[in-house]
């Protein structure tokens, strides 16, 4: 258990979610994974993933403080894979990772609409 809240902190630390020290993370055993809540400062939910054997394994979001998604993705053993989404006011970027490189991106403008589904 110790490890897996000094590899949450680990990977939050370069993080834009501050968390207060009251507000400690959520960590739920299911089968063989960890699920992982944290939280920022105002209650709202900062992040949500899976651990699996102490590593980030299965989908991740993360939150800004007002609650509105601004990242989804998949990690695979501790690796970000696939296709990640990263939302900001004006943008969606889609970035394509292969063994947590980044293979391509793929940026989506507010001119031209795509449909998101939550």
């Amino acid at each position: 258990m110790k490890s897996i809240t000094l590899i949450a902190a680990l990977l939050l630390s370069g993080s834009l979610f501050a968390q207060e020290p009251g507000l400690k993370p959520v960590l739920e055993k299911e089968g063989d994974l960890v699920k992982a809540t944290y939280f920022h400062d105002n209650g709202e939910i900062a992040q949500t993933g899976f651990y699996k054997y102490g590593k980030p394994h299965g989908d991740w979001k993360a939150y800004n403080a007002e609650g509105k998604k601004i990242a989804s993705g998949t990690y695979e053993k501790g690796k970000k894979v696939g296709k990640w989404f990263f939302w900001t006011p004006d943008d969606l970027n889609e970035v394509n990772f292969e063994n947590s490189q980044i293979v391509s991106v793929t940026k989506w403008s507010n001119a031209r609409p795509v449909v998101l589904n939550k």
